[in-house]
């Protein structure tokens, strides 16, 4: 399994639109790539203030090839449309994740 974790750090002036667009928009079109299986939306928990909430975006896919067919067909479409939201009251890190053992 595969993880595409996306972290984001949003500025409170946005954070409210930002949500709504994730929930409504954003993750929507990321499963409808067909790429992903499901996407799981996380807030960052920290007692560090940044002057902006952080969270984290989980897409999870069932091989790299379809993680790297995202990259080449998908990706710059899809990022694309945040910016020219959101511009820089949102700034994203961006990593992927390789599920190797699980202790149940």
């Amino acid at each position: 399994m595969y993880i595409y974790n996306v972290t984001v750090h949003v500025e409170p002036s946005v954070e409210n639109e930002w949500l709504e667009w994730m929930k409504e928009i954003h993750l929507s079109e990321m499963i409808a790539t067909g790429k992903f299986i499901e996407a799981k939306l996380f807030k960052v928990i920290t007692d560090q203030d940044h002057g902006g909430i952080s969270y984290a975006t989980q897409y999870l896919c069932s091989s790299v090839n379809q993680y790297n067919a995202y990259l080449e067909e998908n990706a710059v479409t899809l990022q694309q449309k945040a910016s020219d939201r959101f511009g820089n009251t949102v700034l994203a890190f961006r990593t992927q994740l390789e599920e190797i053992y699980i202790q149940k």
